[in-house]
């Protein structure tokens, strides 16, 4: 294809009738004061969207305007263009036709950029357009740092040799960004926060050391490294975290930050002895990412609606439940931002702050010095708190406090490990919590999971398997098992996993007067078939299942969830 010429966008957008002369010229106006480029600035004021400008400048240069999601990504084709100039020139390589080269750009009048490309990939170009949204998308996904930490960690274990290796001069922090030790855990937290891991497992085996990412709660390899580069990584990570690097015989936790692509990140340490070494865990704590907002995380619109009423009560307590990993946090922080205001003061009590939120007093316990939940829960009310968040009922004696708060004008929201919403009240009275107070005192009890969501590239019809049919006529809703389901086949923007993302499942028990009473009975039983009849029809299971027939998730992942709750 011949080199593009340059065109002037807002001339071929009002020729193409996507734009009017006055919006044009109001447009160029506030777009000098701002900086911004302009077709950016169209997209961000409503005036056209991005995909109105790309099909304008596809027309305009008679070339293919491509929808990413919609392409069969080659990564031997993509990786002839190196990361830094596809970031810069917002292009990428998608297809290698032998002597020439297919590259979608979001602005293929960006000459300079086509130039560049040109001398890079030494082939001639064919040029599509693509969306840059996506754009941006697709390279944070093929763009993975796998054979540079194959590299690295080879690199490190050259050094490293046979002989004895002083490790702390290896890890020593200053000075030492270069040392390959470093550079290997750099790429590795750069691949972590790419694929938007939200753990990495660092973990010395028999004959090798791997280094795992749990993406969408599954774990996945990442590599796989001479086991003697364990020893380092782990002093190197202790150093970062200010442990104690002489003791390699308990377990230690501890955090540090990181920054990745100018993204801070907090990461969570936890170190266990094993076999064969030093086993390390990293949770990643994203602190510059979105707004914990709870219109985001899911929830169905008549539930979210109770649940806000319930949350701007002036007292009470409210619990979100489930097990490690089920979102619960997502969820009390995004009800704290909620609330977040001048006229509230919010305290929360937490074992680790997981994350940073302006305007509130949080306090992290630390019970080496006895500096315990229920020993800062009591001062935490000597502070006028309008509203506290409790971040886990752990015993009696914290569960007893917190409702004595509940009941005293305070607003209070906790978590408890329990597998569903009827199941609860149950729980803190098996932990010795008087059934007055618990009858008194809770408002509503939140149950969650977290499902994997289907990858729309790859997304297709599916037929329910024998065994789910039946599972689907045990939920008796005609609806369901009328409704068309789907399945991702798996692809390049799923890692061929058929999932990308995950979003959340609820069922909420409102503690209304028919239930706090049932908790005065003697006989658990009767309590739960009061609280089962409430949530009848809006199950975790159920409401699983109306995600997948929705076709925002399958019916193995509803079942999955389904099945957590029925082995209790």
């Amino acid at each position: 294809m011949a080199r593009p010429e340059k065109i002037r966008l807002g001339e071929l957008l009002i020729q193409q009738k996507l734009l009017s002369e006055v919006q044009l010229e109001s447009a160029l106006q506030a777009q000098q004061k701002s900086g911004r480029r302009l077709g950016r600035f169209l997209v961000e004021n409503g005036f056209v969207t991005e995909e109105q400008i790309s099909e304008a400048i596809a027309r305009q240069f008679h070339i293919p305007f491509i929808r990413l999601k919609n392409q069969v990504i080659k990564f031997e084709a993509v990786r002839q263009l190196p990361e830094m100039q596809a970031r810069r020139f917002r292009a990428l390589v998608l297809e290698d036709r032998g002597s020439s080269v297919l590259v979608g750009m979001s602005d293929p009048t960006d000459l300079p950029a086509y130039d560049d490309i040109l001398r890079t990939v030494k082939k001639d170009i064919d040029l599509a357009v693509v969306n840059e949204d996506e754009l941006l998308q697709t390279i944070d996904r093929v763009y993975r740092k796998t054979n540079e930490i194959t590299d690295f960690a080879r690199e490190l274990e050259n050094e490293m040799g046979d002989d004895a290796i002083d490790f702390a001069s290896l890890t020593a922090v200053s000075g030492a960004e270069d040392a390959p030790v470093a550079k290997l855990l750099q790429s590795v937290f750069d691949d972590a926060v790419q694929v938007h891991a939200s753990d990495i497992h660092i973990e010395p085996q028999a004959d090798n050391l791997q280094i795992r990412f749990r993406i969408d709660g599954v774990l996945n390899l990442q590599t796989r490294a001479d086991s003697k580069i364990a020893s380092a990584l782990a002093m190197r990570l202790k150093i970062m975290s200010g442990l104690d690097i002489s003791e390699k015989r308990l377990p230690q936790d501890g955090r540090f930050g990181v920054k990745v692509k100018n993204q801070p990140i907090d990461v969570r340490l936890s170190t266990l002895p094993t076999q064969y070494g030093e086993s390390v865990v990293m949770r990643l704590l994203n602190q510059g990412g979105n707004t914990l907002d709870l219109n985001g995380i899911g929830m169905p619109p008549d539930m979210l609606a109770r649940f806000r009423v319930i949350l701007h009560r002036q007292n009470g307590l409210i619990l979100v439940t489930g097990p490690t990993g089920s979102g619960k946090t997502t969820t009390l922080y995004g009800a704290l931002s909620e609330l977040n205001s001048v006229e509230r003061k919010i305290i929360t009590v937490e074992d680790p702050i997981e994350y940073r939120l302006p305007g509130i007093n949080q306090v992290q316990v630390n019970e080496k010095i006895d500096f315990s939940f229920a020993r800062v829960l009591r001062s935490a009310l000597r502070q006028d708190p309008d509203v506290i968040l409790l971040g886990e009922m752990r015993d009696q004696e914290t569960a007893q406090i917190g409702m004595r708060a509940a009941i005293t004008g305070h607003l209070v929201l906790s978590t408890l490990h329990t597998n569903d919403a009827a199941s609860t009240p149950v729980r803190l009275i098996d932990m010795g919590v008087p059934r007055y107070m618990v009858a008194t005192s809770v408002q509503a009890v939140l149950a969650q999971r977290l499902v994997r969501k289907i990858c729309a590239n790859c997304s297709t019809a599916y037929t329910p398997l024998p065994n789910e049919r039946v599972w689907l006529e045990s939920l008796a809703d005609h609806a369901l098992i009328d409704a068309s389901y789907q399945h991702g086949l798996g692809c390049a923007h799923c890692n061929h996993t058929g999932f990308i993302g995950r979003i959340g499942v609820y069922e909420m028990l409102e503690m209304t007067t028919e239930v706090a009473e049932a908790v005065g009975h003697t006989d658990p039983g009767e309590f739960l078939r009061v609280a089962q009849a409430q949530i009848a029809g809006h199950t975790l299971g159920e409401q699983g299942a109306r995600l997948a027939a929705a076709g925002k998730t399958t019916l193995g992942e509803a079942m999955r969830i389904s099945n957590q709750i029925d082995e209790r």
